[in-house]
């Protein structure tokens, strides 16, 4: 009984030391991470929209609601994270960035950030985070984000025999999970675009 006991209360104190060692680490390195996503956020912010002097988060931004949104246009399996409006250094609208997660990865979520300028053009997309294999993930980058950058559309669709039209996007071979994610999450931050921002609800 006192073996038990005694095993028993040794037990109890890795545990309680594991658990504390774990807080430590979590708290040491809660700040250092905190502050590389929020650069990777401003980096993103930058790639997508080259030109833009400033950029200011939309006011009042609810992802429940953004959700809704998503939800009335059929994009059950995406999400809006956030969204800015960028300016020249007039103070001009220039459009807007839009990040957005895919559900339907192959791996996992692949998160995203789209630029729309106001005529509905995709200004760029930078590529926050991505669950697909070392593989893919590189493919994502190579092949589909040079495609969408320029483009000018409502939507987008993928194509498996080479893209022709100005909404095609030619697939990453062997990858068509990946290409559909991304090109469904694209879609689901045009979708958001053209219903909650490109009329005026968003930042002026």
């Amino acid at each position: 009984m006192k073996s038990m006991l005694k095993d028993a209360g040794i037990l109890f104190l890795i545990t309680l030391v594991s658990g504390l060692l774990l807080g430590l680490v979590y708290q040491v390195t809660k700040e250092p991470i905190a502050v590389q996503e929020e650069k990777a956020r401003m980096e993103a912010r930058q790639e997508v929209f080259q030109d833009a002097d400033h950029f200011e988060d939309g006011e009042g931004f609810s992802e429940e609601a953004a959700q809704a949104v998503l939800n009335e246009g059929g994009f059950t399996q995406e999400s809006i994270n956030e969204y800015c409006a960028a300016y020249d250094k007039d103070g001009g609208l220039l459009g807007y960035v839009i990040t957005v997660t895919s559900h339907e990865g192959y791996g996992g979520d692949i998160k995203f950030t789209i630029g729309v300028r106001m005529d509905n053009t995709l200004n760029g997309m930078s590529i926050l985070s991505i669950s697909e294999t070392p593989g893919l993930g590189m493919q994502a980058e190579e092949v589909l984000k040079p495609q969408f950058a320029g483009k000018k559309a409502e939507s987008y669709v993928y194509t498996k025999g080479g893209a022709s039209a100005d909404n095609e996007i030619d697939a990453i071979t062997s990858a068509t999970i990946t290409t559909n994610a991304v090109t469904n999450g694209v879609n689901a931050g045009l979708y958001y675009f053209q219903t909650e921002l490109k009329g005026g609800s968003g930042n002026e």
